[in-house]
């Protein structure tokens, strides 16, 4: 039975606090909206918290490939005899930062005299790795390529750095630098089969599928609201033309449209968000057109025009207001539209280009594994789609429930 009921929050005359309240209650809804929260608030983060922090998470080793979760490995961090620029936190967190040394997985290390020698890692039993020998001062600092190292004694040397120059240093302390840049890699998802962090690499690809999706409800949000609104509002001649220019483009199956727009701006990045925009406009300006349609009518619409207000006042200060809550439910399952989307075409090759990762990317890359004992490796980036888009479509329909605020189950 349903009956008109006044609560507390219907006395406060806050219709949006009702609709937050009637939202909470249902826990489906809640829960994917803190699901969606999470995956926004790590992507946001981004390089700060993933293992790999060089830019798109593209620290490639090739023979770590394709190996499973928990996969431990020791390495050795050798500087790089160039100097490579430290950024802020900030722009780190945003693009992350180029390593300034060169990662060498190993098996076994030793130190002879000046020089640490080390047995590549290769995954065999037994290991049977190239074996390599660097001086330690060639480890643990940038050199200077026109200046050699000398040695004074047996237990001093004369380094020629990038950054500080010639630098006086014991044995003793380059022993310890060295020992310092030994570390355990831990691929907490294992790597791809370019001997990438996996799950770095799922945490930008994240990142990519959310820009994409909001970038692509803002430019149908303006495209749609700006064309409905004008096409209802003003009526005759211009009504007529936006409505033939929404069917016709209503009539293109969205895939076509889509890749017919990416092709015609090149493949990359923010094409794709374009592309997505471009074609999930028209759903907003039907709902928007039909909206505005039966509220130009109401005394409020006519009081203001009464007025003397503009049509600009009136249609964005009077009129869309009353057309936020469908606009909200459309940017919801758009937003999870424009996801799986974006996924298609970079699985086509069309949509986001390597090295930027992305989840429609992974799945191209590794489907072939589905059959052999990698089928994570695919399956992963399938399940973090489906869980995103569920969500969304959750939130969406939770949001349609909660404005629709004119009767209340008692």
């Amino acid at each position: 039975m349903y009956l008109f009921k006044k609560t507390k929050y219907q006395a406060s005359g806050s219709l949006s606090q009702l609709a937050w309240h009637r939202f909470k209650k249902n826990g489906l809804a809640m829960t994917a909206l803190i699901f969606i929260i999470l995956v926004v608030v790590i992507s946001i983060l981004g390089y700060v918290i993933i293992p790999d922090k060089t830019p798109f998470a593209n620290n490639q080793m090739l023979e770590l490939a394709t190996k499973k979760p928990g996969f431990k490995v020791n390495t050795l961090e050798r500087k790089l005899n160039r100097i490579i620029p430290q950024h802020t936190v900030i722009y780190e967190a945003i693009y992350g930062q180029p390593n300034d040394y060169q990662e060498l997985a190993i098996y076994s290390y030793s130190i002879k005299g000046d020089s640490i020698i080390i047995e590549e890692y290769t995954g065999m039993t037994p290991n049977d790795g190239l074996k390599k020998a660097f001086h330690l001062a060639d480890v643990a600092f940038s050199l200077n390529n026109d200046k050699r190292i000398k040695k004074i004694n047996d237990t001093t040397f004369v380094v020629p750095t990038q950054q500080k120059g010639n630098i006086k240093i014991t044995r003793s302390s380059l022993v310890a630098k060295v020992v310092d840049q030994l570390k355990q890699e831990y691929y907490r998802l294992g790597t791809d089969r370019f001997g990438r962090d996996y799950l770095s690499q799922l945490i930008i690809g994240a990142r990519v599928s959310l820009s994409v999706g909001f970038i692509a409800v803002l430019i149908s949000l303006v495209v749609g609201i700006t064309l409905g609104a004008t096409a209802a509002f003003f009526g005759g001649w211009i009504d007529q033309i936006i409505v033939w220019f929404i069917n016709v483009v209503w009539s293109i199956p969205t895939l076509l449209l889509v890749i017919a727009i990416t092709m015609a701006l090149g493949k990359g990045y923010w094409q794709v968000f374009i592309a997505v925009g471009l074609t999930m406009w028209v759903e907003v300006a039907r709902v928007v057109r039909g909206q505005v349609l039966s509220i130009r009518q109401k005394e409020f619409v006519e009081a203001g025009t009464a007025l003397g207000y503009s049509n600009g006042r009136i249609i964005f200060k009077h009129i869309l207001p009353n057309v936020v809550s469908p606009l909200i439910v459309i940017s919801a399952a758009n937003f999870a539209a424009a996801i799986l989307i974006e996924a298609g075409l970079s699985f086509l090759g069309i949509g986001v280009q390597p090295p930027t990762p992305s989840w429609g990317i992974m799945i191209k890359e590794h489907y072939g594994y589905i059959i052999l004992d990698y089928a994570y490796l695919a399956l992963l980036p399938g399940i973090a789609i489906m869980l995103m888009v569920l969500a969304f479509m959750i939130v969406g329909n939770g949001l349609r429930d909660a404005l629709d605020v004119k009767m209340v189950k008692e």
